[in-house]
């Protein structure tokens, strides 16, 4: 690299540092992708890829339309191989490793792309952090509600750092952002209640024990998680439907629809969140007892449920494994539901919302910022600076209730939970849960 070249990158490093910290309320200014393709032609950032199943081969190849890919990460070297040479990712130049921490090490990576499964999820990218890198993390951030702390502490001691959370549906103006936006601004009235659909987990086993196979570290794999033989259906993309890796849906699909859910009724800031938990109505594929399932070979999180949630405001939210998935939304003057393919109800039939669903409106939901694809707006947080509309405070806010619910449905009874304190009361049991002691060498950095 020339001289002129490596002047290009200190000065993108350095104007990202500096302008990360910087207020919100960026000027508006019309943007396409090739607009900032072109003004970062010689000045695009450096990527490295953590995490390349499924998910994270696609983030990659979004990644790729913005930033060069020097890096590819996977615990499953055939996972790191694959995406080494796809023309789309890697292009056969980017370099192929198993180990995380050869990527945070090397100085010439400006951003980490961390696709994980949810229990590694909080350690890289605090370690991220730590390395100087921007991170993009693909939801559920957390797996417990400690983690939820430790990752705001570390977000918070590194503003200067771009941290953005992979909840697409922020980013999705036709039915989502229309939704928040018919909800914020009155049009439904008082909001009475909010049901969330997110379909139950996944009910298998019990399974057999098997030889690991050749390229998978599966040692480093487990992590923080207790240590096991290898279980092929514990791996991969199974492993969201075991309580040990993951929330099973309640954080999976609830780290979506949640989300959008209390961002719209306005419990998604800081001291904000359900006051009660109600699991009693939820079961599980294995026996329970004392909240820990009773067998290692099945899959193990809820799979029927219908959990109630309910604000200081007087708001109830449940989160069902019952009935479609999407988010229907009931206030004193109407109702409406919204999912993925569609918005319906007499709101949206007769455009209440005319005239007050634009650009202004959707500058507002995207923190000052103009309407724009997802990872659009990722990148250009790190050349302008301001919160993306995925930040990390508001996530936690959701993986809070999404954590809660899990707890109350692993119990099955209500527990109490004190927003400001971010505690749970009155339920030593349910308290346990909070954190979870990791397995020794992999504990989460406190910064």
């Amino acid at each position: 690299m020339s001289s002129t070249q490596n002047s290009s990158r200190r000065q993108f490093i350095a104007k990202s540092a500096s302008l990360a910290a910087a207020a919100t309320s960026a000027a508006y200014f019309p943007w396409t992708q090739s607009t900032f393709a072109s003004t970062m032609a010689n000045d695009r950032p450096r990527i490295g890829c953590i995490g390349l199943g499924g998910m994270g081969r696609g983030d990659a190849h979004e990644h790729k339309r913005f930033g060069d890919i020097l890096t590819v990460c996977d615990v499953d070297r055939n996972h790191a191989e694959k995406a080494g040479a796809d023309p789309n990712i890697g292009a056969g130049k980017a370099d192929v490793c198993t180990d995380y921490r050869m990527v945070l090490e090397r100085p010439d990576i400006d951003v980490v792309s961390v696709v994980t499964p949810d229990h590694w999820h909080v350690r890289i990218a605090i370690e991220a952090l730590q390395a100087g890198k921007h991170v993009f993390c693909q939801k559920p951030l957390t797996l417990t509600l400690e983690e939820n702390q430790l990752i705001r502490n570390a977000c918070n001691k590194f503003k200067d750092r771009v941290f953005f959370v992979g909840t697409q549906q922020r980013s999705d103006r036709d039915r989502f952002l229309r939704a928040v936006n018919l909800v914020r601004k009155g049009f439904l009235g008082d909001i009475k209640t909010v049901t969330v659909g997110i379909n139950g987990g996944d009910v298998g086993g019990p399974f057999s024990k098997a030889e690991v196979p050749a390229g998978l570290d599966w040692n480093m794999w487990l992590g923080q998680a207790p240590s096991v033989d290898y279980i092929p259906q514990r791996c991969h993309n199974n492993f969201r439907w075991w309580y040990e890796y993951s929330g099973g849906k309640f954080t999976d699909w609830g780290a979506h629809h949640v989300d959008i859910a209390q961002w719209a009724i306005g419990e998604d800031q800081p001291g904000s969140g359900p006051v009660e938990i109600d699991g009693t109505d939820a079961k599980h594929p294995v026996p329970f007892k004392d909240g820990y399932p009773t067998q290692d070979d099945s899959y193990n999180s809820a799979h029927d449920y219908a959990v109630k949630c309910r604000y200081a405001s007087g708001v109830e939210l449940i989160i069902t494994s019952r009935g479609d998935n999407g988010i229907l939304f009931e206030g004193s003057k109407g109702r409406f539901f919204v999912n993925r393919g569609k918005i319906t109800g007499q709101p949206v039939e007769e455009n209440w919302d005319k005239d007050q669903f634009g650009p202004e409106q959707l500058s507002e939901l995207y923190k000052g910022k103009p309407f724009e694809g997802h990872k659009q707006n990722f990148f250009r947080c790190l050349s302008e600076g301001g919160l993306p509309v995925s930040d990390v405070y508001t996530h936690i806010q959701t993986m809070n209730t999404c954590h809660l619910a899990a707890i109350a449905a692993r119990l099955n009874r209500s527990i109490k939970w004190d927003p400001k304190s971010e505690k749970i009361t009155g339920d030593d049991q349910a308290a346990s849960f909070f954190a979870r002691v990791p397995r020794a060498g992999f504990e989460i950095p406190r910064v």
